[in-house]
């Protein structure tokens, strides 16, 4: 039991540092999402390949996994990124940030089908109100810049969350893995998203100013904040953790607001008030099936 506590409190240290992401991505201004995704994920692997040499000949071990668990946080890491990155810089950030946070809920809803896990009532009338929230956001952010772009964004901020609520569920399956083989997925990621770069986008030199974002986003919510979360969804209150991940959503809305990097609107505090009404309703369901 004590084992589950710690992994939960893991996976609750990195939805706290992933409510910095959205700020982060916002102030890396103009640079093409591809390059942002690439330039992260490569400062967060060669963090993360510097702490494995420390460790000498157990820490080079620990890399040898087996290739569906690979496989499995390549496509999770960079489908999400690519998606999420996309969609905050095509609409606007708060209501594109807050259609993204529709991912915990969708993890307790998916989490219904891991063994021994039971879907109730407020798990689905949570699910309703996150929705309802979601739909809220695109009306609002349409009414504000009803572009195709901005609609754009909207639709890669809900696959976003389609596709990391997916890995975090399936990636229960690989619970024997050691938490540091998410480094060479890493460094993946970032081959890929540097492949993807060059053959889509036109590459922008970073300022420095732009150098101290990316360096931040890849030793906290794109480094160390994965290796957190890998520990919880494997051995943590997978469903508990779902519902806590709306801490993100509302901190990360806080922090774009106060940097002045968001305008303000009812439809957004509106939107917080149904996604956290929802996370209230499906954690209320998973103590009654604890």
């Amino acid at each position: 039991m004590n084992a589950v506590r710690s992994a939960t409190w893991a996976g609750i240290a990195a939805i706290l540092l992933w409510s910095s992401l959205a700020l982060l991505t916002v102030a890396s201004g103009a640079l093409p999402p591809l390059q942002v995704l690439a330039t992260g994920f490569g400062i967060a692997g060669l963090a993360g390949t510097l702490v494995t040499a420390s460790r000498g000949r157990t820490g080079w071990q620990a890399w040898r996994v087996p290739p569906a668990a690979l496989a499995l946080a390549v496509a999770g890491l960079f489908g999400y990124h690519a998606l999420y990155f996309f969609a905050l810089k095509r609409a606007p950030a708060v209501e594109a940030n807050l259609i993204n946070y529709l991912w915990p809920l969708l993890i307790v809803l998916f989490s219904a089908r891991l063994p021994g896990m039971r879907l109730r009532a407020g798990h689905l009338f949570g699910a309703l109100l996150g929705f309802a929230a979601a739909a809220l956001l695109i009306a609002g952010g349409a009414s504000a810049t009803a572009t195709g772009d901005a609609l754009a964004g909207y639709a890669a901020a809900f696959l976003a969350a389609v596709t990391w609520a997916g890995y975090s569920v399936l990636n229960r399956r690989f619970a024997a893995v050691p938490g540091s083989a998410i480094v060479p997925a890493c460094l993946m990621v970032a081959l890929l998203g540097a492949l993807a770069h060059v053959a889509f986008e036109r590459t922008v030199a970073p300022s420095a100013g732009q150098w101290i974002v990316l360096l931040g986003m890849g030793l906290g919510p794109v480094g160390i904040a994965f290796r957190l979360w890998d520990a919880g969804t494997r051995h943590g209150d997978l469903a508990l953790l779902g519902s806590l991940s709306y801490l993100a959503p509302l901190l990360s809305t806080l922090l774009l607001v106060a940097a002045g990097r968001a305008e303000p609107r009812w439809s957004q505090a509106l939107a917080v008030v149904l996604l956290t009404g929802g996370a209230w309703l499906s954690m209320q369901a998973s103590a009654r099936s604890a």
